[in-house]
């Protein structure tokens, strides 16, 4: 995804803010004043109970490639955006400062501080738009996707957004949506990147471009075998689902239902399957489904389900409202000191952050955050940051298929400690309180 130019540079997911900033640091002296940054929620969406960190290895990815090449510098001098002492700082630029964060797929409350950027204030003002932008996004949908895979139950979700959003963002939702406990999802492209499954079989059109519905059926069974699934409702649902058995056996793997009253039609066409002896034939089900959808067919028997617009645009949620502030500043000595907004409606909290999760009989019950740590005497936890940038070396093991894997399994561990109520489709506070414990 990291195909802005042609010369394949990320410098350009920016603002143009985050350059003159650059500049007039560089004319002030404070370009290479120590810094830290930090990225945190003041709130959660309404309805949620817990929110879950997505896009680290993406950023990661990016930060990888995010250096100003000749078209990039040349665009900016052209348009005279910064001078040429800017530029020459941009020619040279490479993140050399260390970032710590929360392990993508962790689950995360107001206030957490999900990740960390200590480097001078240049080098790490610059990086604002491009962390800010992956992570809003993909813990959007993250969340959105675990809401919805909770209330599946053991039941797969696929994600199947593509077609309702960029195609860049449309590889990110497929991503996250696995990271936040979708089985698979249709983008090939997310499934090349990053070693998801894919599925897909059929779309009305294939059923539309056939003399008949027997004539498209029988196409698809010779060509995919008895495994695949046959979509029922372009036409006549019972009369499809009659030639699909005929054509296909008993054995049929699944049909798929894509519109009316799921709960209705669900039902119908299992009593169908089961009285024409295709009783393993799985029902899938798609059409505009979100987690309250997912949770009101939760007593039809429905196998799986396939979930596109809500997910990808976050069920309601498009951006996690993750915001990047300047926590820290040094002085020449080394010395910190923490700064902070006292703006109405939007303050931060300065200083550095250590952040632990406290656990009672297995539960968790406390997101406990120390300024800058935390007392010794909290009582049983677990330590939430993790190194993902060292002095300007990446941990590549956040990254590709096997950050996805460790992200997935992060997500399962952390929901697993979560009490009842985060699981609670309601309106309601976060499932367990956010404590600061100032120095």
């Amino acid at each position: 995804m990291s195909d802005l130019t042609r010369t394949g540079s990320t410098a350009f997911y920016t603002d143009q803010y985050e350059l003159t900033m650059v500049q007039a640091a560089l004319e002030s002296g404070a370009a290479d004043r120590r810094s830290l940054f930090e990225v945190f929620g003041r709130s959660l969406p309404i309805g949620r109970r817990y929110g879950v960190v997505a896009g680290t290895g993406r950023i990661l990815e990016m930060l990888r490639d995010f250096r100003f090449g000749d078209e990039e510098l040349s665009f900016l001098s052209r348009e005279q955006i910064v001078d040429s002492r800017t530029i020459d700082w941009l020619a040279d630029y490479s993140f050399s400062g260390s970032i710590r964060g929360y392990a993508e797929g962790e689950i995360y409350f107001p206030g957490s501080p999900l990740m960390t950027i200590e480097s001078t204030f240049a080098e790490g003002v610059i990086l604002e738009t491009l962390i800010l932008s992956a992570m809003n996004y993909d813990s959007a949908v993250a969340s959105a996707a675990s809401r919805m895979a909770q209330a599946a139950g053991d039941r797969p979700c696929a994600e199947m957004g593509g077609r309702r959003t960029n195609e860049h963002a449309a590889v990110a939702a497929a991503r996250a949506a696995v990271i936040g406990g979708f089985a698979s999802t249709s983008n090939l492209a997310a499934g090349l990147r990053y070693g998801l499954r894919t599925i897909g079989t059929s779309a009305h059109s294939f059923t539309l471009l056939h003399d008949s519905e027997q004539e498209a059926f029988a196409a698809q069974l010779r060509s995919l075998g008895t495994d695949t699934t046959l979509l029922l409702d372009t036409y006549d649902v019972e009369e499809a689902l009659a030639t699909a058995i005929r054509l296909a056996g008993e054995n049929l793997g699944g049909v798929r239902i894509d519109s009316g009253d799921l709960v209705e039609q669900a039902s119908e066409v299992r009593a169908g399957l089961d009285r024409l002896g295709a009783h393993d034939t799985n029902i899938t089900v798609t059409s505009d489904l979100d987690e309250y959808a997912i949770a009101a067919l939760a007593a039809s028997p429905v196998d799986s389900y396939g979930v596109g617009t809500r997910v990808v645009t976050g069920s309601g949620a498009p951006a996690a409202g993750l915001v990047y502030k300047l926590v820290a500043r040094a002085d020449e000595s080394g010395a910190w000191t923490s700064v902070a907004k006292n703006s109405t409606g939007k303050p931060s909290r300065g200083g550095h952050k250590d952040a632990l999760r406290l656990i009672d009989g297995a539960i968790a019950v406390e997101e406990a955050v120390g300024i800058p740590t935390l007392p010794g005497d909290l009582g049983d936890g677990r330590s939430l940051t993790v190194d993902l940038v060292v002095d300007g070396e990446i941990d590549e093991s956040y990254i590709g298929a096997d950050g996805v894997t460790k992200a997935c399994a992060r997500h399962d561990e952390s929901l697993a400690e979560l009490p009842r109520s985060a699981r609670r489709m309601q309106d309601g506070e976060p499932a367990i309180p956010t404590v600061f414990y100032p120095k």
